[in-house]
C-alpha cells in the first residue's frame, strides 16, 4: 500500500496538533495579581496548573534559600535540620487542611490568618512595610514573589502528604 507524502504529513501531523490542542488548554500559570480566592479563602485552581511534586516541596520546606519553612515550623518526618517552633507543627497538615486551603495559606497566609507573621509567598504588591535594602526607603512594587507558582504546588503536595 502506497501512500502520498499529503497522507503522510496528515498521519504524522495528526497527534502532534492533537498533542498541542491538549496542551494549550492546560491551565497557564497564574500571576500573583490574578489569583482567584474563593468562598471560605481558598484558593480552588491550581496557581501553576501542573500537579505539585511531593518530592520537592519537601525540598522547598528545608531549604533556607527558598520557602525556609523550616525557620518556623516542624515536620517530625523531616531530616531538616533546626526545624522551627514559631508557627505550628505541619504534622498532620494534609489531614487539617483540604489541598485548597494549604495553598492559600501558602500562598498568602495573611489572606487567611490576618494575624499571622508567615509572608506571603505568592504575593507581590500591598506589603505593609518592605524595605529597599539597608536603606529605609520603601520598595517599589511590583515585589518578585518569593516562591514560583509551581514551587506553591510543590510545598501544597509535600503538605498534604502529611497525614495523622
Amino acid at each position: 500500500m502506497r501512500f502520498g507524502a499529503a497522507a503522510i504529513v496528515r498521519f504524522i501531523a495528526a497527534p502532534v496538533i492533537a498533542g498541542a490542542v491538549i496542551a494549550g488548554a492546560a491551565q497557564a500559570e497564574v500571576a500573583p495579581a490574578d489569583v482567584a480566592w474563593g468562598e471560605g479563602n481558598v484558593i480552588a485552581e491550581s496557581l501553576s496548573g501542573t500537579p505539585g511534586n511531593a518530592e520537592e516541596g519537601a525540598k522547598i520546606y528545608a531549604e533556607k534559600s527558598l520557602g525556609n519553612c523550616v525557620a518556623c515550623h516542624v515536620v517530625s518526618n523531616s531530616e531538616a535540620d533546626f526545624q522551627g517552633n514559631v508557627g505550628p507543627s505541619l504534622d498532620g497538615a494534609g489531614s487539617r487542611w483540604t489541598e485548597e486551603q494549604l495553598r492559600a495559606i501558602v500562598a498568602d497566609a495573611k489572606h487567611v490568618f490576618p494575624d499571622s507573621v508567615m509572608p506571603s509567598f505568592y504575593k507581590t504588591s500591598g506589603y505593609v512595610r518592605p524595605g529597599e535594602g539597608f536603606t529605609g526607603k520603601p520598595a517599589q512594587e511590583p515585589l518578585k514573589p518569593l516562591l514560583t507558582a509551581q514551587q506553591i504546588e510543590d510545598v501544597v503536595a509535600y503538605l498534604a502528604t502529611q497525614k495523622e
